[in-house]
């Protein structure tokens, strides 16, 4: 019964680290810091290049090509390279559109599906710029986005810089208020792992810039390419950060089956990149393994962890009442999802039970990515996020 005991607890702290402790470490840490930044003038600037793989994205894809050329970062030393990825429906026509009457965009149309990953390693393959802006269609910039991401290579540790995403369009009758709540607190997590030790743990995806000379091919089978990037610019020696400044907008997804299809997607490629740098879990560069671990691992692992605590706490309820009381405890929040999709049939939408359906179904998602990594993964081939767009 000790050892069950033991595996309880143990399993039940390694959660509690990573949602509340770790954060809070970070945030004690943090304080008083600042990222030291360098400022480039004007003549001083890199020649950039903005990447953009698409696939059916006719509704967002031309709003996203006049967010960049909007942009106040000076034309003559920014490319726009777009590779669209065997789309079937007016993508291509737009963007050939385009390319003619934009002297620095340059259209690339793939015959067959190749997934994102290959798509921007081809870009990259293409590109002239010392800085990579990968983004994707759906992500709209600010003006001084793509100058607030770049002005921070002045400092030559940094090696990528994410934006910071803010999400649009949100609604309660779905889970987007749950989700931008996700959101709000990585950025934050992701922020302070940057002011304190450089190693900002993935970028959003959406938007993020990394040197050139740092970029790494992604995996052709690899689903999760952002952050593939960002640990192979970490285990390069250089800093991955977050600059808060540099804002993007995304319309946040209010659909729970196609949020759970994403997370799946992710999760999977999550197991694949655990894989590819498990040696970084014993690096001794500063706060590398730390955040790796707290922020990363074990959410990746808290299914597994549920079960386990779930598991335990029924096998000692039968001598111990504390141990049935918290086996009733987490069987309650497990069906709280069922309940909650029993109100929403009802138009009775409880905010704060979601937060709880949000939890459990994501985590969930995170099972059924890692079950689906196991079976084996052969392409990275996608499908965009329905969202409610424009």
């Amino acid at each position: 019964m000790i050892i069950l005991q033991i595996i309880f607890w143990i399993s039940l702290i390694l959660i509690i680290h990573s949602y509340l402790v770790f954060p809070l470490i970070l945030e004690r840490l943090a304080r008083k810091k600042r990222i030291h930044r360098k400022k480039y003038t004007d003549d001083e600037l890199p020649v950039i290049s903005v990447l953009i793989a698409a696939y059916n994205e006719e509704d967002v894809i031309e709003a996203k090509i006049r967010s960049v050329l909007a942009s106040n970062y000076p034309a003559g030393r920014m490319e726009i390279l777009v590779g669209s990825d065997a789309s079937t429906d007016r993508t291509d026509g737009i963007l050939q559109n385009l390319e003619k009457q934009f002297s620095g965009l340059r259209v690339f149309i793939f015959d067959n599906r190749t997934g994102k990953p290959g798509v921007v390693n081809r870009l990259v393959r293409e590109s002239a710029g010392e800085v990579l802006v990968i983004t994707d269609a759906n992500v709209l910039l600010d003006r001084e986005t793509i100058r607030e991401m770049v002005s921070m290579f002045a400092e030559p540790r940094t090696g990528l810089v994410d934006s910071r995403m803010i999400s649009t369009n949100l609604k309660k009758e779905g889970i987007s208020l749950q989700e931008k709540f996700y959101i709000s607190r990585e950025v934050k997590i992701k922020y302070n792992e940057s002011l304190v030790w450089g190693t900002m743990m993935g970028p959003f995806g959406g938007c993020y810039s990394v040197r050139k000379s740092l970029f790494t091919p992604v995996p052709s089978n690899f689903l999760v390419d952002d952050f593939f990037i960002n640990m192979s610019v970490l285990r390069q020696g250089y800093h991955c950060i977050s600059n808060i400044d540099a804002r993007v907008y995304e319309d946040v997804s209010n659909d729970l089956s196609e949020e759970f299809r994403r997370k799946k997607r992710i999760s999977s490629g999550n197991f694949q990149n655990l894989a590819r740098f498990a040696s970084l879990l014993g690096s001794r560069k500063p706060g590398i393994a730390f955040c790796f671990f707290s922020h990363k691992v074990i959410r990746w692992i808290v299914p597994f962890l549920v079960m386990i605590t779930l598991g335990t706490s029924l096998a000692l309820s039968g001598r111990f009442i504390f141990y049935r009381i918290l086996t009733f405890i987490q069987l309650g929040i497990l069906v709280i999802p069922v309940f909650d999709f029993f109100l929403r049939k009802n138009q009775i939408h409880a905010v704060p039970l979601r937060f709880i359906s949000h939890f459990v179904l994501m985590n969930l998602a995170l099972l059924a990515g890692f079950i689906g990594y196991a079976g084996g993964i052969e392409n990275n081939v996608w499908e965009p996020t329905r969202r409610n767009q424009l």
